[in-house]
Order: structure tokens, then C-alpha cells, then sequence
């Protein structure tokens, strides 16, 4: 049997297969058309529902003329209906390929270790690589590179955090991540960005300040403070986080040109004010809509036909 990749983390891909997924997805994205997974079946794994994830995914399967099918909630609780070895092993004779957003991370390593097809992370609570191969995508699209600039994310330390982090300093771009005190970036994901930089001249900063974190940045990017399955922790952390809205008084501290960017949903009122999506520096909807390219260029890297 051949070796399988999956994609669990922004970390199982070389700085160079990334590069060379985004400059697919930009062709994709340029000329629509091409059949790379035709007669392969994908299953749609979710254990948390999904807008952007769920529509980008099964519209991209169908471009390019492969087939999806869906299975929510009530058949895709990993270990609570069926235990993740018998779901893995199972799905593994009916398709080519699992795309899975799960609650647990854990869950998915083990999902992927069990499966005898690619395993695709469309979220867990560790990390969230499909986002961002279309953040990095829409980055390059308005800067023309992704080398030497600065992002500069402000927020909860969580699993979009983390792989912006992890997926930056090796393709040469300094991260600088804010959030108040005990919701910062994990100290071992901070050092492996460190680590990954390979030679590269980038950096990797956390700070407490976010006016001090969006000097010099050419990009600014956040998320929610609260995300699915913290919801009793809601108002504690809308006490935490007072101070960490990004508004357009806080992107006028990054460099002129700037973009701003949101992987949404959004808590308006929170992390942005009402209208921010709509401000003139925003790319957050080309940011979604790019969701749909870079997936299907990955999914042509794993799965596709020869």
C-alpha cells in the first residue's frame, strides 16, 4: 500500500509544499475547471457544525468531479457512537479521503492513525491548517509575498493563533501574537515556530499589548475571544479581553496598507466593533471565499490523480 499524508497541522507540510499549494490554488482560483479528483469520494466528518468550512469544502469537491457526502453531529461523535479505530476503518473502505473537524485533537491523531486514507484537520482545538492556507493565500494576494512581512495577531491564544504561528516563521514572516495574561500562545508552540524558522530571519514575539504588537504590522488578525465549547466561560473572558478589540483606531497604529483579517464567525461587539468586516483595509470576505481555493488545491496535493 502506498504511503498516505494527511493534514493534521500546518506542521506536515515543507515551507515549500505549502508554497507550491498556494501557487495551485492561485491557478484554481484563476481558471476554474480541471476534474484532479474525479471518481474520488470524500467523507465530510463533523463533529461541530459549520458554515464556511462545510460549503467550501463539498462546493470544491464538485468542481473538481469528485463526490462528498456529509456526516453531522449524530453520526460523527468520534468514541461516543462508534469507537475512532471501527470509524476510521470503516470510512477507509468507502472513500478516498476524510475531512474531519472534531472537538478534540487527540481524537483526530488517532482518526488518522487508524484510517487508511488521508486524514484532513478541518479543525480541532489544536489547530486549524485549512484556515489558514486560505489566510496565507489572500496575504499573498495583496502583498505579492509573504517573505519579510510582519502579522500581527490580536486575541486569544487558540488553535487559529497557533497555526498562523507555526505556518509564519518558516516561510519568512514575523508573528507577534497579543492577549492578556493566561491567553497567550502555549510556550512549546512558540519555541517549535522558533524552531521552524530554519535560518529564516523571522521572529516570534508575544506580548501583553496590542498597541504595542501592531507596530510595523502589515497585516492585523483576529478571532473570537470565546470559541465553540467555551461558552461558559463567555463572560470571563469578555472581562479578560476588554482592551483587545480591533478597531480602525488600532489599525491606524499598523503600517499604512495594512489588510485586516478575521476567520469568522464574529461576536460583533467583541473582538470587532459593528461594521468592521466592511472597513476599507478588510479582506475578511475574500479571506472566506478563499477558503474554497486553497482547499481544493489541497485536496488535489493529496488525493488528486497523477
Amino acid at each position: 500500500m502506498p504511503s498516505k499524508r494527511d493534514f493534521l497541522s500546518v506542521t506536515d507540510f515543507t515551507p515549500q509544499e505549502t508554497l507550491d499549494v498556494l501557487r495551485r490554488a492561485s491557478q484554481m482560483k484563476a481558471e476554474i475547471g480541471g476534474k484532479s479528483l474525479d471518481g474520488k469520494s470524500i467523507a465530510l466528518l463533523f463533529e461541530k457544525p459549520s458554515m464556511r468550512t462545510r460549503s467550501s469544502f463539498q462546493v470544491g469537491i464538485q468542481q473538481l468531479g469528485g463526490f462528498s457526502f456529509y456526516l453531522g453531529p449524530e453520526e460523527g461523535r468520534l468514541g461516543s457512537r462508534e469507537s475512532v479505530p471501527d470509524v476510521a476503518r470503516v470510512l477507509s473502505g468507502y472513500v478516498d479521503c476524510i475531512v474531519a473537524r472534531v472537538f478534540s485533537h487527540n481524537s483526530l491523531c488517532e482518526l488518522a492513525s487508524y484510517a487508511s486514507v488521508p486524514v484532513i484537520n478541518a479543525l480541532s482545538d489544536w489547530e486549524h491548517p485549512c484556515q489558514i492556507m486560505a489566510d496565507l493565500l489572500t496575504i499573498q494576494e495583496h502583498k505579492g509575498q509573504l517573505e519579510g512581512l510582519k502579522l500581527a495577531y490580536i486575541g486569544d491564544g487558540n488553535n487559529v493563533a497557533r497555526s498562523l504561528c507555526l505556518s509564519s516563521a518558516p516561510l519568512g514572516i514575523d508573528f507577534t501574537v497579543a492577549s492578556p495574561p493566561g491567553y497567550n500562545l502555549d510556550g512549546a508552540s512558540l519555541d517549535l515556530a522558533r524552531d521552524r524558522a530554519n535560518g529564516a530571519s523571522s521572529e516570534v514575539v508575544a506580548l501583553t499589548d496590542p498597541v504595542e504588537a501592531v507596530q510595523g504590522a502589515d497585516v492585523v488578525y483576529t478571532d473570537v475571544w470565546t470559541s465553540m465549547g467555551e461558552e461558559e466561560e463567555a463572560e470571563t473572558r469578555r472581562q479578560a479581553f476588554q482592551g483587545y478589540t480591533v478597531d480602525p483606531e488600532l489599525m491606524a497604529r499598523a503600517n499604512p496598507g495594512a489588510i485586516f483579517m478575521h476567520d469568522m464567525p464574529v461576536h460583533y461587539g467583541e473582538e470587532v466593533p459593528p461594521g468592521m468586516l466592511d472597513h476599507p483595509q478588510s479582506v475578511a470576505y475574500q479571506q472566506a471565499h478563499n477558503r474554497l481555493h486553497a482547499q481544493k488545491a489541497l485536496l488535489e496535493f493529496l488525493i488528486g490523480a497523477e
